[in-house]
């Protein structure tokens, strides 16, 4: 009996590990999924011509990332790069530069209102309107990753919308799109909302 309640423990620990191991590459940092050695500010990836960096794990830092004055954020994390896109790609400087990922999104707000402090519409994870390319998607914190996450949204198809993100163990993942009793949710719990361009 206590063979057996050892390895039932023993398997409970590792899946707990193995969850552990995956929130934390999913959300913000984790090793290149290919196992190709990378040295942080490698290139991986881009949309619209701006581009995704390899960040060598998810607390690196390497300094921030100004533009005349403008904090777009820590490079290589994941807000450094939603920001830099909506900077190079809409040349838009959010009026409230500074916070962690997940504060992009103001809870505070109603679905398809004016965010003020970052100048951009802010979609509720079950809105009336459907998120499109170039949002700008935000992931609340978890266990494994308190400050969230953000991505750009890269394509939306048929059920399913796509995201290209920086600061993760791969450059693009992908959720199911509903539309429930018409509105349109992204089918993770963790996902906030999206901004846009007003």
């Amino acid at each position: 009996m206590r063979r057996f309640l050892l390895i039932v423990l023993l398997l409970i620990g590792a899946v707990i590990g193995w969850w552990i191991v995956y929130e934390v590459s999913r959300s913000c940092g984790g090793p290149p999924t290919d196992n190709t050695p990378r040295l942080a500010g490698a290139a991986l990836d881009s949309l619209n011509g701006v581009v995704v960096y390899y960040n060598d794990g998810m607390s690196a830092v390497h300094g921030r990332n100004t533009v005349d004055g403008y904090n777009v954020g820590l490079k290589y994390q994941c807000v450094e790069f939603v920001k830099r896109y909506y900077f190079e790609h809409y040349h838009h400087r959010m009026p409230n530069s500074y916070g962690h990922a997940k504060d992009l999104f103001d809870p505070a707000l109603t679905d398809s209102t004016f965010n003020t402090a970052r100048g951009l519409m802010q979609f509720s994870n079950s809105s009336s309107t459907m998120p499109r390319e170039g949002d700008l998607l935000v992931i609340d914190g978890s266990r494994a990753n308190s400050y969230g996450h953000v991505a750009i949204v890269s394509k939306v198809g048929d059920g399913e919308v796509e995201v290209i993100q920086q600061n993760t163990g791969s450059s693009r993942d992908s959720y199911d799109l509903d539309l429930i009793d018409g509105r349109w949710r992204i089918d993770s719990k963790r996902v906030l909302g999206w901004l846009r361009m007003p």
